[in-house]
């Protein structure tokens, strides 16, 4: 098969024959298949065509909804885009077991958001601080053009700072560059003012001559940062360790045993990777529901939990004066304007149940969903065990692989109604009741 050239400017017909042909051997099931997928509404099917390049069809992910979340003495039902299907569950079941105890509260640290500019110069140092030292407050009105309606929003560029990095590469510095976006999650703002202000930095050099044929500045690239530490968003709960389950005994012992599991996320990074995986299974769903972007918001929140040098756990649990605590610190860089936010239909039903929220109070929401999955996870695996529920959960995806019927379905589900499920035992008890049945 030789290279399709020019196949982005195939028609979307033209994309799936081509795709059929020479991948498939079923080429009407693999048309058939991908048609399947369309929206019949061509307008809508228009717009999400344009939402990427090369478009074929569409891949839908669930989209659940998790209700019950008590959130600063406000309730909401939070919207869950995933495919793991004891997520939405777990999230519920956690809002149920905090709405009678207080609920979340929840506290915006920040909404600081990062970009830099990376060059190299190979002049001496104290001659380029001394150039920026002067020209900076020049730098930052150079952008007044592209930053003025976020300034009158009250938005805009905090501080413009350089930074050597010298010790780390020959010659490699950076101009790092804090913004405030506001409802926006900024990133085409943030690369637009980046890329000007690399531009402006680099004739203002050659202007003032801190180039020259033995010092020369190179802009290597300028590019928003997905690490936001200081774009943070703390989510706690809080309630008499002695309250959390009936009977008070149990609930003390419940509350240790937990607060020994976080603290193994803490300390062990293998724990962590997973402790933060359930974390982010609430974080992502709602991120995703909301048209956000789950990639940046998974890539900071990860980097933030390696902060100190070492993989940790980003919730913390502990007893004082007999209360019991939970809560969570995470950088969130979100929006509530822009991008998906006003075109993609379920992205506007998302946000309108959560009341249009702006950014700060989106971050907040978010932050409690990761919340609650943590707790419902760390409480399933410190007394039930995590498969007795995911399990569950899980039933109907394997009675579906193995096309069940209505019936079959009914039998399985309560035959394993007080059963462990395992994916064996579900087969096996499958082919038994077919084999009766014959």
């Amino acid at each position: 098969m030789k290279a399709k050239k020019g196949f982005s400017k195939l028609s979307k017909q033209e994309k799936i024959n081509w795709l059929s042909q020479h991948y498939f051997s079923d080429i009407d099931t693999a048309n058939k298949l991908l048609k399947q997928y369309w929206n019949t509404d061509e307008k809508l099917q228009k717009l999400h065509d344009e939402f990427t390049e090369n478009t074929i069809t569409n891949y839908y992910l669930p989209y659940g909804i998790a209700p019950n979340f008590l959130i600063n003495n406000k309730l909401f039902t939070i919207p869950m885009a995933i495919e793991e299907s004891s997520v939405v569950a777990a999230a519920s079941n956690a809002a149920k077991f905090w709405l009678d105890k207080g609920g979340f509260h929840t506290k915006v640290l920040g909404t600081e958001k990062v970009g830099q500019i990376h060059f190299t110069y190979t002049g001496k140092k104290q001659d380029l601080e001394d150039f920026f030292q002067q020209q900076q407050a020049y730098f930052k009105d150079s952008l007044t053009e592209i930053t003025k309606n976020m300034q009158k929003r009250g938005g805009g560029i905090n501080q413009i700072s350089l930074v050597d990095k010298t010790s780390e590469l020959e010659h490699y510095y950076q101009l790092h560059v804090t913004f405030e976006t506001l409802d926006a999650m900024g990133a085409n703002f943030i690369n637009t003012c980046l890329e000007k202000l690399a531009k402006t930095f680099k004739e203002t050099a050659i202007n003032k001559q801190l180039c020259s044929k033995n010092n020369s500045l190179e802009i290597i690239m300028s590019i928003l940062s997905n690490y936001v530490p200081n774009c943070l968003v703390r989510a706690e709960v809080a309630h008499p360790a002695d309250k959390l389950l009936p009977n008070p005994e149990d609930s003390i012992k419940f509350a240790h045993k937990f607060i020994e599991a976080v603290k193994i996320a803490e300390i062990e990074p293998y724990r962590a990777v997973t402790h933060n995986k359930g974390i982010m299974n609430g974080i992502d769903a709602v991120v995703l529901a909301t048209g956000n972007d789950f990639r940046a918001v998974e890539a900071g929140v990860h980097a933030y939990a390696a902060r100190n040098g070492k993989y940790s756990s980003l919730t913390t649990a502990k007893i004082e004066n007999n209360v019991f605590y939970f809560s969570i610190e995470i950088p969130l860089a979100l929006g509530t304007v822009g991008g998906l936010t006003s075109l993609h239909p379920l992205v506007k039903f998302s946000l309108e149940m959560l009341g249009n929220p702006n950014a700060k109070e989106l971050m907040q929401v978010i932050a409690v969903a990761g919340l609650a999955q943590n707790f419902a996870a760390v409480k399933s695996l410190t007394t039930t065990g995590i498969q007795e529920g995911h399990m569950k959960m899980h039933l109907l995806n394997i009675l579906n692989q193995f096309e069940a019927t209505k019936q079959e379905k009914l039998a399985i589900t309560t035959l394993f109604k007080d059963k462990t499920v395992s994916h064996s035992g579900v087969v096996e008890a499958l082919e038994k009741l077919r084999n009766e049945n014959i």
